[in-house]
């Protein structure tokens, strides 16, 4: 399976200062090992995939003001939030199977605030790179269908977010 990942690290491209300020919790993962991650995941999530000779994903690494923009502009929440999944197979156009068996399917886009990631890392007393793990994976799981509008399914998401970081070598227990 094959998938195409472009990653968009605005974070740290635009603020080295933000860098040096996380000091020993700094983590700037590479492209290599997003690519490593995104492969592992669809394999696992492969019963939940549209049939496609192969995937295109967005991922946008970003701070707490452009997030804060785009979730006032989109979903009318003028504050900042860890994670925003854009699922490019809710909208509604026309798509052959041609189409499908030609070229990648693009599942949309996945926005990250390091900044907001950073803060939930050290309340939540892990690093920052098992936070980032943890929020991509959750907007991955958001780009193929996944919802939480209760509960239950709320549930359903977090158990299958930790079966996803298990599959890159992340331990992590949910309560």
């Amino acid at each position: 399976m094959q998938v195409e990942l472009d990653v968009q690290d605005c974070f740290y491209e635009s603020s080295p200062e933000k860098t040096e300020n996380f000091g020993a919790t700094n983590c700037r993962i590479s492209g290599e090992t997003w690519e490593h991650w995104f492969d592992c995941w669809l394999e696992i999530l492969h019963p939940y995939l549209p049939s496609a000779p192969g995937y295109e994903i967005g991922l946008r690494l970003t701070d707490d003001v452009e997030i804060q923009s785009l979730n006032a502009q989109y979903r009318h929440q003028d504050k900042p939030t860890d994670v925003l999944a854009f699922a490019a197979l809710e909208v509604d156009c026309p798509q052959s199977e041609e189409m499908f068996a030609s070229m990648p399917l693009y599942l949309g886009d996945i926005v990250v605030s390091v900044d907001t990631a950073q803060r939930q890392a050290q309340q939540q007393e892990h690093s920052l790179q098992t936070e980032l793990a943890w929020l991509v994976a959750h907007g991955l799981l958001h780009l193929l269908g996944w919802d939480h509008p209760d509960e239950a399914s709320l549930v359903r998401m977090l158990k299958q977010q930790v079966i996803l970081l298990r599959g890159i070598g992340i331990a992590l227990d949910i309560e």
